[in-house]
């Protein structure tokens, strides 16, 4: 029999999304594949558009080439995708494309099945969700406004990435994350499967919560010394200060 874990009086979640609320297999198997077919589109007939053109800046920049043409940068980019480097131009770019696969009903993101009904009794609760991914602020717009059980973005109150906030192993991201929404360090609860991403959180002052779901790729690696959960069911949550 399972030993009930700690309650976090927090006035707000922050969650990751691979391996934590979805499946990261989907996004390797089918967001992945679906933005390499669709960047030489992106670099060569909509190279002007703003995002487009930051996206690329920051991609000559990150490898000092200046010059690099469009050819060069899409196959900077497809390395990049087969590394998994979270590198913020190539989430970027990849957040132009996916929003427009969702948009056009192309894809359906994945949520594990404990996940949508603890957000909404978390947010009917009074507590505050926010989403930091690595992937960016649009990909996640079009992930939790896509999804099975219908568009989800009503329960968030706040997206971060490593553009608006920065690394996710950085204890000032947490900070800046802390700042940005108005909520002291010791009221935050942090959820991810990734072990350096919690230390860097607690090391912000957050709460932590390891989530380890067998068949994700850290599942193996555990989450340090950090409590642990394998589904959001066996996560309690509080906020001693909502009034709802």
């Amino acid at each position: 029999m399972s030993v009930p874990g700690p309650t976090y009086d927090v006035d707000a979640v922050v969650l990751d999304i691979e391996g934590t609320t979805s499946a990261t297999g989907f996004v390797v198997d089918v967001l992945y594949p679906y933005s390499r077919a669709r960047f030489a589109e992106l670099l060569t007939e909509r190279a002007e558009e703003p995002a487009v053109a930051r996206a690329i800046a920051q991609v000559r920049e990150l490898t000092d080439r200046p010059d690099a043409d469009a050819a060069t940068i899409e196959k900077t980019l497809n390395a990049w995708l087969d590394e998994d480097r979270k590198a913020t131009p190539l989430k970027s770019l990849q957040g132009v494309v996916w929003s427009e696969g969702f948009a056009r009903g192309d894809l359906v993101s994945h949520f594990y099945d404990d996940v949508v009904p603890r957000l909404r009794a978390w947010h009917a609760a009074g507590l505050r969700l926010y989403v930091y991914s690595s992937g960016s602020v649009s990909a996640q717009r079009a992930w939790f406004a896509h999804s099975p059980a219908g568009d989800l973005t009503s329960l968030l109150s706040g997206l971060y990435d490593t553009e608006n906030a920065g690394p996710k192993q950085d204890p000032a991201s947490y900070r800046r994350i802390a700042g940005s929404a108005e909520v002291a360090a010791d009221r935050l609860l942090f959820l991810s499967d990734r072990s350096g991403e919690l230390d860097a959180a607690r090391e912000a002052g957050w709460h932590t919560v390891g989530v380890r779901r067998p068949g994700e790729p850290y599942f193996e690696q555990g989450v340090g010394d950090h409590a642990q959960a394998g589904t959001f069911d066996e996560i309690t949550v509080s906020n001693s200060r909502s009034t709802s």
